[in-house]
């Protein structure tokens, strides 16, 4: 096991960290509820100096070359990987995640980076024809800012780095908010960055501020001088963001909420949908937005499906998520667990009927639950953030994707079938309504290179891959009159 002493010594933490002057915030083990350390909090004029530092900053770091504004990408990236085991097992620790996991954020972030790198020879314009003769018409791309971060506690540094890492290839400078329970995860990746800005003489590139939402959380929506703000979190915050940002006519990127379903045909491999299904339900206890909620079985192979994943269930091995052996750590707090104890409670109320599971194993842990709900049960438009998977029966695909779409939101998706037919169904026009759909693969674990994002109340934001990186930097389109006359276009004439 890898104790906690050596995890804060090779990544250079102290049991007191961070710049603040307002107080200090505890980070909290889920695991056993052990404190793991105290982080100063920022106060409303600290948070102001950093972001005049990302503004100074931002106004050098645009005039880097974008080849070389990789440069630095590269180089944490470097250093990621030289300390992967460490900084994943402090995931662990703060998430409660388990190593695999906590070594996968890690990964996603080197992943990410080395994407970065590239990209930063390839943002591309468009170049266009003008009516006009003597003339040419072209579109550039320029930095767009400072960049503000909101992440949330299940991917504590995976998704700054999906944001960060584009931002800063793009010529952006990034200030980071991380979620109040994952302070440490944090801070140790700024301890990372500001080593590799120090050894290429580039300063403030990146930032992080700590702090109360009510203080620096709500200082971000308003800043103007963040004409960016990418925010991670759930559908209720997520409008609370929107409207903040869009008042000050500033851009806001969200990846809010999912309540992702799966559909197993008749004619699926049911070994792999079994595998798909009981991952994207249980990884990281069920704290992803792209965990499986529903599961939609058609009746031939309903009753099968349903006996496999209860056997599979009961093989699940939870525990303490340091322990290599361990498959499900512990939800993040025991806030979350009331809210699957009462989730639970009022499926039974409104006719599901509890399979497997569901009950309260002290401190942090629960055990994955599985329930048969009838179609139509209003508690399935909602998002419960813990390991309840919902199974439902159905005839035919188009009733299937009916119910797979009447729900609010719309992040991830998928379908097993050996139907080259129903696969095209569930990826045309009227099939799925999500961001990301899936054939014979499940709705969690992305992988780099896509666009990540959904629809609906998930915000319709999209970050990590293809052409997001377009978030983050300012559209110009210019014309270039190199005759020397000066016609108008759509042929006005306005001599004078």
């Amino acid at each position: 096991m890898v104790l906690r002493e050596e995890v804060f010594s090779r990544l250079c933490l102290e049991p007191v960290n961070g710049r603040g002057s307002a107080g200090e915030l505890s980070s909290i083990d889920p695991n056993d509820g052990a404190e793991l350390a105290r982080v100063r909090k920022m106060s409303r004029a600290e948070y102001d100096a950093v972001v005049v530092r990302a503004e100074q900053a931002f106004r050098l770091w645009r005039h880097v070359p974008a080849p070389v504004r990789g440069n630095l990408v590269r180089e944490i990236a470097a250093e990621l990987r030289a300390c992967k085991a460490e900084l994943g097992a402090l995931v662990t620790l703060e998430v409660g995640k388990i190593l695999a996991e906590g070594e996968g954020e890690v990964q996603e972030m080197i992943d990410i980076a080395d994407f970065a790198v590239g990209l930063s020879r390839q943002l591309y314009g468009k170049t266009m024809h003008s009516e006009r003769p003597g003339h040419r018409m072209y579109e550039q791309w320029h930095p767009l800012g400072p960049v503000g971060v909101v992440s949330a506690f299940n991917f504590p540094v995976a998704v700054w780095a999906w944001n960060a890492m584009l931002a800063a290839v793009c010529g952006d400078t990034v200030v980071w908010k991380p979620s109040p329970r994952t302070p440490l995860t944090a801070i140790a990746v700024q301890t990372i960055c500001e080593r590799v800005m120090r050894r290429l003489g580039h300063s403030d590139v990146f930032q992080v501020v700590i702090g109360d939402n009510d203080v620096v959380g709500e200082a971000m929506l308003d800043d103007r001088r963040l004409p960016l703000l990418s925010f991670t979190g759930s559908c209720a915050v997520g409008r609370h963001v929107a409207q903040r940002v869009s008042a000050r006519l500033g851009r806001s990127l969200l990846e809010l909420g999912g309540n992702n379903a799966l559909i197993v045909m008749d004619d699926a491999d049911l070994d792999l949908a079994m595998r798909a299904i009981v991952f994207g339900a249980v990884g990281t206890a069920g704290q992803r937005c792209t965990s499986t909620r529903r599961v939609l079985l058609q009746r031939g192979i309903a009753s099968e499906m349903t006996r496999r994943l209860i056997a599979a269930y009961q093989q699940i091995r939870i525990g303490n998520p340091m322990e290599p052996a361990t498959l499900m750590g512990p939800l993040i707090s025991p806030q979350a667990v009331d809210q699957m104890i009462s989730g639970l409670d009022l499926a039974r109320a409104q006719g599901g009927q509890v399979l497997y599971g569901g009950n309260h194993l002290g401190g942090n842990f629960v055990e994955p639950a599985l329930v048969r709900a009838p179609a139509g049960m209003p508690l399935l438009r909602e998002e419960i953030f813990a390991p309840i998977l919902y199974l439902l029966e159905f005839d035919h695909l188009d009733d299937a994707i009916a119910q797979h779409n009447n729900v609010p939101q719309g992040l991830s998706s998928a379908i097993f079938t050996r139907d080259v037919r129903s696969a095209e169904t569930f990826l045309s026009h009227g099939g799925s309504d999500c961001g990301i759909a899936n054939v014979n693969l499940g709705t969690s674990g992305a992988e780099i290179g896509g666009a990540f994002g959904g629809e609906k109340d998930t915000g319709g934001g999209r970050e990590a891959g293809s052409d997001s990186w377009q978030a983050y930097m300012r559209r110009q389109t210019n014309t270039m009159n190199w005759s020397d006359q000066l016609p108008l276009a759509q042929g006005i004439d306005f001599s004078f």
